[in-house]
């Protein structure tokens, strides 16, 4: 396994002495890029079976074949902990899914609200992000992400049973707020860099899965919040503690 440095993402059952086809892509970075030559090892995972490590049986311009040899690790699932969060500029929205897939989440729901800046969002774009996110971090779970919905249709279909950790700078610290909270089923949402409208704010204050809780007496850009609401969650309810 010290020989397996590269890390693959396939849309392929994996187990033991499984066949695993690639793709023009796959194959023209391992073999063109990479350089790998029939023997060579790789480190596979598809966000269900775990991480396998597996050999380079077949090398082409267009295609490869690599066989499964054994498991590395099982899947370590995340808590059924989902991100909602307004997109922002191109960058910064990359960054906070990239740190939604190291930190642990389960789903990554971008929405529009009446004061979101980013109008467009390619959620194939963002998943393919995630799953570069999730090759270099070691993951084996792939979130993931959905098409861009406005926040207002995401709330109309809100489970009951699903609570919503609603960064608000007006309320009570988060580790109050999640003091005494139970685990299961969460949602963390993040404002645009405007904030909520008033309309939205009246919303979220009268759903009953709404925990409101502040991130400091400072005003955090919405990819700190982001990254400081999934660490504070994890380590109070999710699989940190």
């Amino acid at each position: 396994m010290a020989d397996a440095k590269i890390r693959l993402y396939v849309d392929h059952p994996l187990a033991g002495g499984q066949s695993v086809p690639l793709t023009e892509d796959q194959a023209r970075y391992l073999f063109a890029v990479m350089r790998l030559q029939p023997g060579a090892l790789v480190l596979l995972f598809n966000g269900r079976d775990g991480e396998w490590l597996a050999e380079v049986a077949e090398t082409g311009k267009r295609g490869g074949r690599l066989v499964c040899q054994s498991q590395t690790r099982p899947l370590q699932a995340p808590p059924d902990l989902w991100l909602v969060f307004a997109p922002v500029k191109k960058a910064r929205t990359d960054f906070i899914v990239e740190k939604a897939v190291e930190l642990g989440v389960a789903r990554i729901l971008p929405v529009q609200t009446q004061f979101t800046n980013s109008e467009r969002l390619r959620a194939d774009r963002q998943q393919a992000h995630a799953v570069e996110a999730a090759e270099q971090c070691g993951a084996t779970f792939v979130p993931e992400v959905v098409e861009l919905q406005p926040l207002d249709r995401l709330l109309a279909g809100w489970s009951a049973d699903r609570r919503i950790l609603w960064c608000n700078e007006a309320k009570a610290g988060v580790a109050t707020a999640l003091a005494g909270q139970p685990a299961g089923p969460w949602a963390i949402l993040i404002g645009p860099e405007g904030g909520f409208s008033d309309r939205e704010r009246a919303k979220l204050a009268a759903l009953p899965q709404v925990v409101e809780a502040s991130l400091g007496p400072r005003i955090l850009r919405a990819e700190t919040a982001a990254l400081a609401a999934l660490t504070l969650w994890q380590a109070a309810l999710g699989d940190w503690k």
